[in-house]
C-alpha cells in the first residue's frame, strides 16, 4: 500500500476511503434532504462567488489572499470568501427574499479535529423574519440530519445530545452566572459608554480565569466563553446561546428593549458550534464603523487588515429587514453520521503540510 512521506495512507487510498464511504454516503444523503427542506421553505438555492473584494472584517478571521490580473495587465487583490454574507446580503437588497447557499468557504489558520481550512457552510436569509425564527430553523435542520443518518442522539467526543429535543435558550448573562459565576449583567456597557475592563478582570480572576496585562474586554470575554461556558453547552439537548454582548456581535442588531445586547445566538450540541445566527444589522454607517474597529484590532494584533467592501455596505443601506444563519455543514454531518473528525466527512481534504 503506497503512503505519503508522513506514513500515513491518503485519503485515495482504496482501502482508506472504503472506511470513510459511509460517513460520505451519509453526506450525500444530508445533503439532498437539506436542499429539499430548504426548497419546501420556499427557498431559493443561490450561488455567489468565491472571489470577494474583502473576505469579512472580523478580527480574528484569516483569509487566503489572491491576485486578480486583468487582460490589460493590471493587477488588483482579491480573497477567497470566509463566507458569503456580503454577496446574500446584496442578494436581500436586490429582492430575494428567502435564500439559501452551501458555500464553499475558506479560513487560513485553522486545521483540527472540527476545523478545516476549506469546509462547506449552509447559509441562510429570511426577510422580514425576527431572529428568533432562525432557532426553529436550526432545530429542525438538527432533527433532520440526525434522521436521516439514522441516529437520535448525536455523540462527539464522549458526549451525548439528543437530536430532536427541543434546544435550551441560555442568554450570555445566565451562562456567565451558571458557569463561571460571574454577573456579566453589571458588566454590559451601556450604548456609548466605556467598558469595565478593570471589574471585568476582577471578576474573572475571581474565578480562576487567567489574565494579561495587555487584555482587552473582547479577550477576557472570550476567555471566559471558552474555558467555562462553551464546554457546558449542548449536553443532553442542544443549545441555544443568545444575545451576545453589542461588542460582540459585528453584523448584528441590538436588541430593542436592551440595546446592551445583540439579536444574536450560536447553537451547540456535544459542546460543539455548529451555527451562529444575526438579526441583521442594516444601518450602514454603524456597521462601517464597527468594521473599522475590527480591522484596527486585527492590525494590533496581526499586522495586517482588509479592505471594506464598499458595494456591501451601499447595498446594506437598501436592505430589507432580515435575520440569518450560517451552519457549519461538515460539523452536522459529522454528528449526524457518527464520525470522528471532519476529515472523514469531506470527499476530498485538502492535503496537509509535510512538516
Amino acid at each position: 500500500m503506497e503512503v505519503t512521506n508522513t506514513g500515513i495512507s491518503p485519503w485515495w487510498d482504496p482501502a482508506v476511503h472504503a472506511d470513510r464511504r459511509p460517513f460520505l454516503m451519509a453526506r450525500a444523503r444530508i445533503t439532498r434532504a437539506v436542499r429539499d427542506w430548504f426548497a419546501q421553505q420556499g427557498f431559493v438555492e443561490v450561488e455567489t462567488p468565491v472571489l470577494q473584494v474583502s473576505p469579512g472584517n472580523e478580527a480574528h478571521l484569516h483569509a487566503f489572499a489572491t491576485d486578480l490580473v486583468t487582460p490589460a495587465g493590471a493587477h488588483a487583490p482579491l480573497y477567497l470568501r470566509t463566507s458569503p454574507e456580503f454577496a446574500a446580503k446584496k442578494l436581500l437588497t436586490a429582492g430575494e427574499p428567502r435564500l439559501f447557499e452551501l458555500a464553499r468557504v475558506f479560513r487560513n489558520r485553522e486545521r483540527g479535529m472540527a476545523h478545516h481550512p476549506e469546509f462547506t457552510m449552509l447559509e441562510w436569509y429570511r426577510a422580514g423574519a425576527p431572529y428568533t425564527r432562525l432557532m426553529e430553523d436550526g432545530a429542525a435542520l438538527l432533527a433532520l440530519a440526525a434522521e436521516i443518518g439514522g441516529v437520535r442522539h448525536f455523540a462527539y467526543r464522549g458526549h451525548a445530545c439528543d437530536a430532536f429535543a427541543e434546544p435550551e435558550r441560555l442568554t450570555l448573562c445566565a451562562a456567565f452566572r451558571r458557569h463561571a459565576g460571574i454577573d456579566l449583567d453589571t458588566l454590559l456597557p451601556a450604548p456609548g459608554a466605556a467598558a469595565d475592563l478593570a471589574g471585568f478582570i476582577a471578576a474573572a480572576r475571581a474565578a480562576g480565569i487567567r489574565t494579561a496585562p495587555d487584555d482587552t474586554w473582547a479577550d477576557v470575554f472570550s476567555r471566559v466563553l471558552v474555558e467555562r461556558i462553551e464546554p457546558h453547552l449542548g449536553m443532553g439537548r442542544p443549545t441555544v446561546l443568545c444575545e451576545y454582548p453589542v461588542s460582540e456581535a459585528a453584523l448584528a442588531r441590538p436588541k430593542p428593549d436592551d440595546p446592551r445586547v445583540a439579536e444574536r445566538f450560536e447553537l451547540y450540541a456535544c459542546g460543539l458550534e455548529l451555527a451562529n445566527a444575526f438579526g441583521e444589522l442594516t444601518d450602514a454607517h454603524e456597521q462601517r464603523r464597527r468594521f473599522e474597529l475590527e480591522m484596527a484590532e486585527k492590525t494590533r494584533l496581526y499586522g495586517e487588515r482588509y479592505p471594506l467592501d464598499e458595494d456591501f455596505l451601499a447595498a446594506l443601506a437598501r436592505m430589507p429587514e432580515a435575520s440569518g444563519a450560517a451552519l457549519g455543514f461538515d460539523r452536522l454531518v459529522l454528528l449526524a453520521s457518527g464520525a470522528r473528525r471532519i476529515e472523514d466527512v469531506l470527499w476530498a481534504p485538502v492535503a496537509a503540510p509535510s512538516a
